[in-house]
């Protein structure tokens, strides 16, 4: 059995050999999680749209009111429900059966002082 080095080499040669042709037809020169893209440098604004004129507003694309309208439902619908949802926890359970075990201990105590008197 050869030695770890060398089995650890042989796989990343082999590796390496795989994933070069890739590389190379992807656009490996630039980085792995990178292209030149189009533009020289950023020109500082959010989506490299630039900002209407002054006085006028920006349009708003075609999915941006059911986008809008959608999540603000979404937001209503789950304070709502989350809100109103039923209080199923342990504590709350044993909570209530501490206090219906005080109830029954409470009429069998007053039971029997009524019966004793």
């Amino acid at each position: 059995m050869p030695p770890p080095s060398q089995s650890f080499a042989t796989a990343a040669g082999m590796l390496q050999l795989r994933l070069s042709p890739a590389l190379r037809t992807r656009g490996g020169a630039a980085g792995r999680w990178t292209s030149p893209g189009h533009q020289e440098r950023p020109n500082g604004y959010l989506f490299n749209r630039t900002p209407p004129p002054p006085g006028r507003t920006r349009k708003w694309e075609d999915y941006e009111l059911p986008c809008y309208i959608t999540s603000f439902f979404t937001i209503v619908i789950l304070g709502v429900g989350l809100n109103s949802k039923p209080d199923l926890t342990i504590e709350t359970w044993a909570h209530q059966k501490a206090l219906e075990r005080l109830q029954s201990e409470q009429i069998a105590l007053s039971a029997a002082s009524s019966d004793s008197e």
